[in-house]
């Protein structure tokens, strides 16, 4: 059974997300609920809870100023909040998890079962330390990105990454220092990510951060050549956005 405490300062917002929990997740006890920072520190210090479904603003300060005055994380996160385009992208980079309201019971089975797996394998410690740093950035900052692999956490800046390319459901990250990692997310899902941060996805099976392009070949279709050496082709129906992208460079 997993601990969990409602961190949310609506309450008929904890009062729904109470009754979901009580209804599609039985392996959830609601140990404690809070409807702000203060008594929200106060109830996971005194819970010790296994998750906390923590709401991003509230009347008393945000859920992210809660993080830093706990200190020392020791449970999981599932964010609660409306639509907060900055927070989520922070979120997202640091690989964590939220709902958007209204929340669905399919995504909050969902929810609750990664936290369970992640719970295995990981603290969330690394992952709240990127976050909270992302969330200091300016907008205009490129930030930085938790990326797991089958043994562990790593944490990279985005202008460090070269190149990604796809592995069926997987995605190989290429790096400035020559390292490459095999992350269990798709091309798809790291492009969403990464295209605000000058990266073009010049073919079906990579993505490309422009910073790192040296050329153009025209041969064979054509090729995006790398700073590292490395080779990227280009598709047909991408070579004019290409050329274009070049053209700007």
């Amino acid at each position: 059974m997993l601990k969990a405490i409602i961190v949310e300062d609506e309450k008929r917002s904890r009062e729904t997300l109470r009754g979901l929990l009580n209804l599609f997740c039985k392996n959830v006890e609601i140990v404690a609920e809070a409807d702000g920072v203060i008594s929200g520190s106060a109830a996971i210090k005194e819970h010790n809870p296994d998750i906390v479904f923590l709401d991003i603003q509230m009347p008393d300060g945000s859920g992210f100023k809660l993080l830093e005055e706990i200190g020392e994380i020791n449970f999981e996160i599932i964010f609660t909040t409306a639509y907060d385009q900055f927070a989520i992208k922070a979120i997202k980079f640091s690989a964590l998890d939220y709902l958007l309201k209204p929340i669905f019971p399919d995504d909050l089975v969902s929810a609750v079962k990664k936290v369970e797996e992640k719970r295995k394998i990981t603290s969330p410690e690394t992952n709240i330390e990127v976050l909270l740093e992302n969330i200091k950035k300016p907008e205009t900052e490129s930030p930085k990105i938790v990326l797991s692999t089958s043994d562990r956490i790593h944490v990279a800046l985005i202008d460090e990454i070269i190149r990604c390319e796809s592995d069926n459901y997987y995605t190989f990250f290429y790096f400035e220092n020559g390292s490459r990692l095999l992350i269990s997310k798709t091309l798809k899902e790291n492009e969403e990510l990464l295209s605000a941060y000058n990266f073009v996805r010049p073919h079906k099976s990579h993505l490309v951060n422009i910073h790192f392009i040296k050329g153009f070949d025209k041969k064979d279709g054509g090729n995006i050549l790398l700073k590292d050496g490395s080779k990227v082709p280009v598709s047909r129906r991408k070579r004019e956005l290409v050329l274009e992208i070049l053209s700007n460079i």
